[in-house]
């Protein structure tokens, strides 16, 4: 076997994944202004509320915490929860993520913004925060992105307080991912009429065959992992350790597609073919 044969068959590691994220921040390779920037961050902003959530973004994602919680924003990546949960009146952040990169452009956002955070380098698997610190984890999109998920989700457990809540948000195996072999000549037929995601080396995330290659492309060609979960696997791996309270679906990148559709539509597609699954959870 080569070396490139062999490397192929290594799983990727947490290493792995922090080299990734620092060299690609969250929305660098794709924003039009300058990283750190005011213009870089309100345009990551608008582009987050219209795409992840078609224009408005899910207020039950914010709806657990008492005023006063103690809050992990677990995987902050660039800061954009972290201003999102400064501007609902919280005021006891704590922004923790794998990528030292990534936390400077988010302590960056947090100054422009006025926002007090606690910012740390952090590995979701192996958190050094001791035994019940937090009243509420905040966790959007991260966890599909390490390679022992299971580990992640009985890591938040065990820093959140007897009776303390989290919103998590893993990528979801939809529709059209469960149908890729049928679905694949249309998608293609589409990037050739100029369906693609820009940047990060993702424009031919529409001409994959495997589906799991879709998921792991659309962060990035070097991402080294990506995962979509089924709303079954989903619960399962949160019922070890949670009560379910709340499971709801969002994200249909609408930018992806040449044309400018009706609003009324990405809503209907935001419902309807999501790309990701949240669940507002209670520790057991």
């Amino acid at each position: 076997m080569s070396g490139k044969e062999a490397s192929r068959t290594v799983a990727p590691s947490v290493a792995d994944v922090r080299r990734f994220w620092d060299a690609h921040p969250l929305w660098t390779g794709e924003a039009s202004a300058e990283p750190g920037s005011h213009a870089f961050f309100e345009e990551h902003r608008k582009v987050y509320y219209q795409d992840c959530f078609a224009g408005r973004l899910d207020e039950r994602i914010f709806s657990q915490p008492e005023p006063d919680a103690h809050i992990l924003d677990l995987g902050c990546g660039i800061g954009f929860w972290l201003v999102e949960f400064w501007n609902r009146g919280f005021r006891h952040l704590w922004g923790a993520d794998l990528s030292p990169a990534s936390l400077e452009i988010a302590a960056q956002r947090c100054r422009q913004y006025g926002v007090e955070a606690k910012l740390q380098v952090e590995n979701a698997e192996a958190l050094s925060f001791a035994d019940a610190t937090f009243d509420h984890v905040n966790c959007q999109g991260v966890i599909h992105h390490t390679p022992d998920t299971v580990q992640a989700i009985a890591e938040i457990c065990r820093v959140l307080k007897p009776g303390g809540t989290a919103s998590i948000s893993v990528y979801y195996r939809n529709l059209a991912l469960r149908n890729w072999p049928v679905l694949r000549p249309f998608a293609r037929l589409a990037a050739g009429l100029g369906s693609r995601l820009r940047g990060r080396g993702r424009e031919d995330i529409y001409r994959m065959a495997d589906a799991n290659e879709i998921v792991r492309l659309y962060d990035g060609a070097a991402n080294p992992i990506g995962k979509a979960y089924s709303s079954a696997e989903f619960r399962a791996m949160l019922e070890q350790h949670f009560t379910i309270e709340q499971v709801y679906f969002h994200f249909f990148p609408a930018r992806s597609i040449p044309i400018r559709i009706p609003r009324w539509l990405h809503i209907y597609l935001d419902g309807n073919l999501p790309f990701m699954i949240y669940a507002n959870v209670r520790k057991n």
